[in-house]
């Protein structure tokens, strides 16, 4: 029997992989096509992942290959400076296309010990009160503990499992692709600048060597999503509303997609979970998609690991949908909300124009980006200190960073008084004795995910929250 199955191979199946090999869970990861996607459906980190690769000891590796921009001017596209004082180490934007980051996350997965099998299609499961079986379009089949669903908007996962998935269809699709243009710069800004004005889901992106990015509203809703545009199609679309056609040619691929909005019902039946797009599915609106399923896979490594590994307490497997099902159904709603303020109608055109001026409020334009990046989710952990459920940022400490002393994905308390304990659990968090100037607490129990689990000088108080997260002590 495997420990972990899991049915997808994009970022959020790698990342959670990952999470699991390092605390020595056997993995399997299974995945229907035979090669990495070439479609950049991504651009980029928001600073909660961002926060997320810190953590393991990954982003120095992506930093490397991306660009830092200004985090302002996010929520539906309204340019804003940059919020001040996020609460954040890193508050930028990491452009980096989302080739690059699959290929990272993949060498990670393969440096830390996942199996991955391409080619490789889940078509049947069944499971049972000690595991999962799955079985494969090639006739054979595994036996695992647990599996997840990491498999997309059309989760073969989730539909096997009968899980609902409300919401709303598409009402608008867009065409993206690249390919290459047979005008001037100049003339591609200039057009791009005009048409922009009233049509917000329009845009051409330079890529470098006459390449561009391409976004052109559909002439309608497909019904068959899956099957590419073609070039004609672009160029009519793009006449349509500029104009012109830049005299694209040579695309490296086509697709479209569209604007539907939906949240599984539950992320959790017996041994099977959904994460990723297999959960939720939404406009692109503020790239929140693929940072919200690798902060996911996050979330609920650790707590996977701990339900092999034989000490997860009661109830931790199913925090994951009582934590990541909300912050989900938020991001539904803001990009619900950002569709409808990219629309060329008077009456959103009315909406946006008021939200702009209500945006030169500092404290509106960061509470509005605090939402796209991820930076104001808060877990309900109950009653208590203020930074009780909230991810606390990399602090600089006498002896280095906080970031640096988690990329063991274990628990960690940070005592600035040196009096308190860990005895019985130190198995799964660490005890660092430690001061820093940011930190204007005595001591703070970080979870593996680095949200605070419990903020104070009492030990008796600690020993009553460690066994909630951690389990009952070592004997």
């Amino acid at each position: 029997m495997i420990d972990m199955v899991i049915a997808g191979g994009g970022p959020t199946g790698l990342m959670l992989a990952s999470e699991l090999r390092l605390h020595e869970v056997q993995v399997l990861v299974v995945e229907r096509e035979t090669e990495p996607t070439p479609y950049v459906r991504a651009l980029g980190l928001h600073a909660r992942s961002i926060e997320v690769m810190d953590q393991r000891g990954l982003l120095e590796r992506f930093l490397a290959l991306g660009q830092q921009h200004p985090v302002g001017g996010f929520f539906a596209a309204i340019p804003k400076p940059s919020p001040s004082g996020l609460d954040t180490a890193h508050p930028y934007v990491l452009g980096i296309p989302q080739t690059t980051t699959d290929r990272l996350l993949g060498e990670h997965a393969a440096d830390v010990g996942v199996e991955i099998r391409r080619g490789c299609e889940l078509v049947g499961l069944s499971q049972d009160d000690d595991g999962v079986t799955v079985r494969l379009a090639d006739g054979g089949q595994l036996r695992s503990r647990y599996l997840v669903g990491c498999d997309g908007g059309r989760s073969t996962v989730r539909k096997l499992l009968g899980v609902g998935f409300p919401g709303e269809p598409s009402t608008v699709d867009s065409l993206l692709g690249e390919m290459e243009v047979g005008v001037a710069p100049e003339t591609v800004a200039e057009v791009v600048a005009e048409v922009r004005r009233t049509h917000l889901r329009f845009g051409l992106g330079p890529l470098g060597d006459g390449v561009y990015r391409v976004l052109v509203p559909a002439e309608g809703v497909a019904e068959d999503r899956s099957i590419p545009p073609t070039i004609e199609e672009f160029k009519r679309q793009l006449r349509a509303y500029a104009g012109t056609d830049f005299r694209v040619h040579s695309p490296r691929w086509l697709s479209r997609f569209g604007d539907a909005t939906r949240l599984a019902e539950r992320y959790r039946t017996g041994r099977v979970l959904l994460a990723g797009d297999a959960a939720h599915i939404h406009p692109p609106t503020g790239g929140q998609g693929l940072n919200l399923g690798i902060q996911d896979a996050f979330n609920l490594g650790w707590k996977l690991a701990a339900a092999v590994n034989g000490w997860a307490p009661e109830g931790l497997l199913d925090s994951y949908h009582t934590e990541r099902h909300p912050v989900a159904a938020d991001v539904l709603n803001n990009t619900r909300a950002q569709m409808l303020l990219l629309s060329p109608e008077p009456g959103p055109r009315s909406v946006r124009q008021l939200l702009s001026e209500l945006l030169d409020f500092e404290d509106v334009n960061r509470y509005l980006i605090e939402k796209i990046t991820a930076i104001g989710v808060r877990y309900d952990f109950g009653e208590g200190h203020e930074m009780l459920g909230r991810h606390l940022r990399d602090v600089r400490l006498k002896q280095g960073r906080l970031y640096e002393l988690m990329r063991g994905g274990r628990g960690l308390l940070l005592d600035q008084t040196g009096r308190l304990s860990v005895a019985g659990w130190a198995d799964r968090v660490d005890h660092v004795v430690d001061v820093s100037e940011e930190l204007d607490v005595p001591a703070v129990l970080l979870r593996p995910d680095g949200h605070v689990a419990w903020v104070g000088d009492d030990q008796t108080e600690l020993l009553g929250q460690l066994p909630r997260w951690f389990g009952a002590a070592a004997s």
